[in-house]
C-alpha cells in the first residue's frame, strides 16, 4: 500500500471515530482526542492478532495487512514524529525551536507470557516500544501506577492517571500504551500581544461574555467555501524537511452551522484534502478565542459503534509461518478488555501545546466475558445469606428507593 494511501485510510478511520464521539459522548461539550495515538495502539494489538479477529481489525483500520500497518507505524515514528527541537533554549532559535515532539510506545507483559520472537521484533523495530515484564498477579495496582507515571512523564506532566482505579487486576496479561506530546510555535507572529474580550455565541442562540480573543490580520492561508471558511496557521519548523505542521480552523458561516459542517467533514471522502487553503489572501480581521480543553473516554463503545467489536480474543493460527503474540497456556488467550484515551490542548498567541495517551489493557483466563447488563432502575428484590450453608439472613424488595 502506498504511504499516502495508508495515511488516507488512517484519516478516514479518524473521521469515523470523530463523528461517533461528537454524536454521543461529546455532543454538547468541548472535545479533543488523538486519532493517531489510538491508531498506533490498535495497530500494535492487530500485529499480534490472527484469524477472524485480525480480519475484523484490518477492516476497521482500513488496511490490507499487518505489514502495511507496521510499515506505516515505522514511517510515522521515524519521520512525522521525529523531534524537531534541537534544544530547549528559545533564544537560540528566535520564535522558539520547533516543533518539540515526544512519541513513546510502551508494553507491559506478564512474566508468565513471554513474547514470541516475531512479535518482539515488530515491537522493537516498527514501534520502537519499551518492553517490560511484570507480575500482574502479585501487585496489579503497582503496575497500574507505573503505567500512569510513565504516561505523565512522557507527556511532560499534562496527562495524569490515564488508568482509573481497579482497571488493572490479577487477570490482566498485557498493557499497550502510547504517549504523544506536541509543542510548537507559530511560524510568524500572527496575533497581537493584547487579547480583546468579546462575546462567543453558542449553538442554542445564547452567548457567553468576556471571552479572550487573539487578534490579527494581514495575508494568511485562507479559503472561503460555500457555507464555511478554512484558515491554516503553519508552525515553525526546524529540520526534517519537508515536514511541516499546521493548525486548521473550520468556521461555518452560520452561528448554528457546526453540526452540519461536522457531518460533511466526517462523511465526505477526501474532504480534508480537497479543502486546503494553498494561497494567501488578505485578512482584514482575524479573531480566534484562546482555549484550553481536555477530554477523556473509554473507547470500546466508540469502536463498537464503528464496527470493531470488543472484547475479543487473540486467535492465532497454529503452525503457521508467523507465530502468535505470546506463549499462552491452553485456554488463556489474552483478549482486549478496555481502551482508555485522554487528550488535552492549549493555544495562545505563541503557539500550541497538546498531548495524548492511549492505553489498552488485555486480560486472560479463558474466553472473553459474555456482555450482560444489570441496570437496577426498576423494582427488585434482594437476599443476604451465609453461603456455606445457604442460610438466608435477610431478604427484601425495593419498589421506590426514595420512599425510605
Amino acid at each position: 500500500m502506498d504511504p499516502k494511501e495508508s495515511v488516507a485510510s488512517q484519516t478516514n478511520v479518524a473521521l469515523e471515530l470523530t463523528k461517533q464521539l461528537l454524536l454521543t459522548e461529546f455532543k454538547d461539550k468541548n472535545m479533543v482526542f488523538s486519532p493517531l495515538s489510538l491508531h498506533i495502539v490498535l495497530s500494535l494489538i492487530a500485529s499480534g492478532t490472527r484469524g477472524p479477529c485480525l480480519d475484523q481489525f484490518l477492516s476497521f483500520l482500513k488496511s490490507r495487512s499487518t505489514h502495511h500497518l507496521n510499515s506505516l507505524a515505522h514511517d510515522l515514528v521515524t519521520f512525522v514524529l521525529a523531534d524537531g527541537s534541537p534544544g530547549s533554549d528559545d533564544s537560540i532559535h528566535p520564535g522558539g525551536p520547533g516543533p518539540r515532539l515526544s512519541f513513546a510506545n510502551g508494553v507491559w507483559v506478564d512474566e508468565s507470557l513471554p513474547f514470541k520472537p516475531y512479535f518482539k521484533h515488530v515491537v522493537d523495530t516498527a514501534y520502537m516500544a519499551a518492553l517490560k515484564e511484570v507480575n500482574f498477579k502479585s501487585n496489579p495496582d503497582q503496575v497500574g501506577m507505573e503505567v500512569n507515571s510513565w504516561a505523565e512523564k512522557e507527556t511532560n506532566g499534562l496527562i495524569k492517571e490515564i488508568l482509573p482505579p481497579n482497571s488493572v487486576d490479577i487477570y490482566t496479561k498485557l498493557i499497550f500504551a502510547n504517549a504523544l506530546y506536541f509543542k510548537a510555535y507559530w511560524v510568524n507572529k500572527f496575533f497581537d500581544t493584547e487579547t480583546k474580550k468579546r462575546n462567543f455565541y453558542l449553538l442554542d442562540g445564547s452567548s457567553v461574555k468576556a471571552v479572550p480573543f487573539m487578534r490579527g490580520g494581514g495575508y494568511q492561508y485562507i479559503r472561503a467555501f460555500k457555507g464555511f471558511k478554512v484558515l491554516r496557521l503553519p508552525y515553525r519548523q526546524i529540520g526534517v524537511y519537508p515536514r511541516c505542521f499546521s493548525m486548521y480552523f473550520y468556521l461555518p458561516d452560520a452561528r448554528d452551522g457546526l453540526p452540519a459542517l461536522v457531518e460533511r467533514v466526517c462523511s465526505e471522502s477526501g474532504f480534508l484534502d480537497s479543502h486546503v487553503p494553498h494561497n494567501k489572501l488578505y485578512v482584514g480581521k482575524m479573531s480566534i478565542p484562546k482555549f484550553k480543553i481536555s477530554s477523556g473516554f473509554e473507547a470500546s463503545e466508540v469502536m463498537k459503534r464503528s464496527g470493531l467489536v470488543l472484547p475479543f480474543t487473540f486467535d492465532p493460527l497454529k503452525g503457521g509461518n508467523v507465530t502468535e503474540m505470546v506463549e499462552s497456556p491452553a485456554g488463556e488467550d489474552p483478549y482486549v478488555s478496555a481502551i482508555f484515551h485522554k487528550s488535552c490542548i492549549e493555544i495562545d498567541e505563541e503557539g500550541t501545546v497538546a498531548s495524548a495517551v492511549t492505553v489498552a489493557t488485555l486480560s486472560g483466563g479463558g474466553a472473553p466475558p459474555v456482555e450482560i447488563d444489570f441496570v437496577a432502575n426498576h423494582p427488585f428484590m434482594f437476599f443476604i445469606r451465609e453461603d456455606s450453608t445457604g442460610t438466608v439472613l435477610f431478604m427484601g424488595q425495593v419498589l421506590n428507593p426514595l420512599a425510605g
